[in-house]
């Protein structure tokens, strides 16, 4: 089947929350437990709208790219998210009641930053065009102290390749 793209529009600033989603400080250093940049349920309604769009394709395969061994901390990383998504996705479509089980992929979970780097340099990933900083400027410069910044670049360096990111001046 040829991939089809659906755009949808969704604004988590609506619900707030986070970080990333409302007026909340976003932290220069590393926090234990789950960080004031995890997102209320953003994983959940990501794969619930995939869901609902593999459902109407006739599709039986989601992909997502969390990760959960250099994740920040976030619940909806974890296989055992993913596995229980899966076996709702199973329970809760006509596809998944009629036999046409729903597989939900997770390619990079079990995988280092710096594995995924590696993967993705293979795979000519321009990673200069990539940003990864919780709070980049208008043209896309990445902070360098955030906990998206420094895992990225800790990732670039145990990889052995040099950090391609446009940094803003620190």
């Amino acid at each position: 089947m040829a991939a089809k793209l659906k755009v949808v529009r969704l604004d988590l600033r609506t619900f707030g929350g986070s970080a990333l989603t409302d007026d909340i400080d976003i932290p220069e250093e590393q926090v234990d437990g789950i960080p004031v940049t995890y997102v209320p349920a953003r994983n959940t309604i990501m794969l619930s709208l995939a869901l609902a769009w593999a459902e109407t394709l006739g599709a039986g395969d989601i992909f997502i790219g969390v990760n959960a061994v250099d994740y920040s901390g976030y619940p909806d990383c974890r296989a055992e998210y993913i596995n229980a998504f899966e076996e709702m996705a199973n329970l809760a479509t006509k596809a998944g009641v009629e036999g046409h089980r729903m597989i939900i992929h997770t390619p990079l979970i079990d995988l280092t930053k710096a594995e995924i780097i590696q993967h993705g340099s293979r795979l000519g990933v321009d990673y200069g065009l990539t940003v990864s900083c919780y709070q980049a400027d208008e043209s896309g410069r990445a902070c360098g102290v955030c906990d998206s910044c420094r895992i990225r670049a800790a990732g670039f360096d145990n990889a052995g390749f040099s950090d391609p990111t446009h940094y803003k001046s620190v």
